[in-house]
């Protein structure tokens, strides 16, 4: 089935440490959209789940006004960069599900966050193949190749 993957969700299941627990449960997602590099759109990550609706996907959605449409695999210098902009990627949220991030993991990034971050001079490796399509009207193929994870 072309464009088919699998990937993790979560799905709320009883403990008793809390009132909402969260568990992987196992679902496959279709998708026929493309990457920047013309290719099938891959997962960016689900430990923890990314994307703008927690699939672990970088969409691009007429939903999502931050356009969480770059996967980056983010560093130190990144996440405190981001912390000072005002978006604390670090600090664990419990209440929303959210593990904070370590550098290393990859996270769909809004595009003109990726952006500010390479004006400063920090902006965190791209993932190509789970990078949105829709990025290149904003960041030229060549820039994206200059910081493409390996």
């Amino acid at each position: 089935m072309p464009g088919a993957f699998l990937t993790g969700d979560r799905s709320p299941v009883a403990d008793r440490s809390h009132s909402k627990k969260y568990a992987r449960t196992l679902q496959i997602y279709v998708t026929d959209e493309l990457n920047v590099l013309g290719t099938e759109l891959v997962p960016c990550g689900t430990d923890p789940a990314t994307g703008y609706l927690r699939d672990g996907c970088c969409h691009h959605l007429p939903s999502d006004p931050g356009r969480h449409e770059l996967c980056a695999a983010v560093t130190d210098e990144f996440l405190e960069y981001s912390r000072r902009q005002g978006n604390d990627l670090i600090t664990p949220r419990p209440a929303v599900d959210f593990p904070g991030l370590e550098a290393g993991d990859r996270w769909c990034l809004c595009v003109g966050r990726w952006t500010s971050a390479r004006e400063a001079g920090v902006a965190p490796p791209v993932v190509l193949e789970a990078t949105h399509e829709a990025v290149l009207s904003d960041i030229s193929a060549a820039t994206l190749r200059e910081h493409a994870h390996d």
